[in-house]
């Protein structure tokens, strides 16, 4: 990245998506821990299935943050859609496409329409442990789950 001054932690469209209408995460109240994640696209997420629901965007943060990305509980009660993974862990060297692999529990397909808010990202500070020297040195090579692939 060029000397830019830059904000310690937020989010950006991805020069791919910058005219197709993508709107940057925000909180919908005072009081709300997560940015709504809306999706890039339309997908119809087939029952019993996962799809890789994309958003245009990444997110920039502190090297001790992490961005936490947790499924709308109204998409989960009402509709049987989870994060296949539990919960997404953005890392602060990540720098790629934030995307959601979502699994479609219920007993219906569900169609996901562009701008449809999915998820929600947490940002977080995190703690290491004493003597932890992860990291000395490497540095990430790959994109979406390539965590300590070589």
């Amino acid at each position: 990245m060029a000397n830019v001054a830059r904000k310690s932690r937020g989010f950006e469209i991805l020069e791919d998506y910058k005219d197709k209408g993508i709107n940057l995460p925000m909180r919908k109240t005072g009081q709300s821990a997560g940015y709504d994640l809306e999706s890039a696209e339309d997908f119809v997420l087939v029952r019993q299935k996962i799809i890789l629901v994309t958003t245009g965007l990444k997110a920039f943060m502190l090297p001790d943050e992490v961005l936490m990305i947790y499924i709308r509980s109204s998409l989960a009660l009402r509709h049987g859609i989870i994060l296949a993974n539990g919960a997404g862990v953005i890392d602060a060297d990540y720098n790629g496409h934030i995307m959601m692999p979502l699994l479609n529990l219920g007993s219906e397909d569900f169609s996901i329409t562009k701008g449809m808010r999915v998820a929600q990202g947490v940002f977080q500070k995190y703690l290491t442990v004493e003597g932890d020297e992860a990291g000395v040195g490497a540095i990430r090579r790959g994109g979406f789950g390539s965590t300590g692939i070589d």
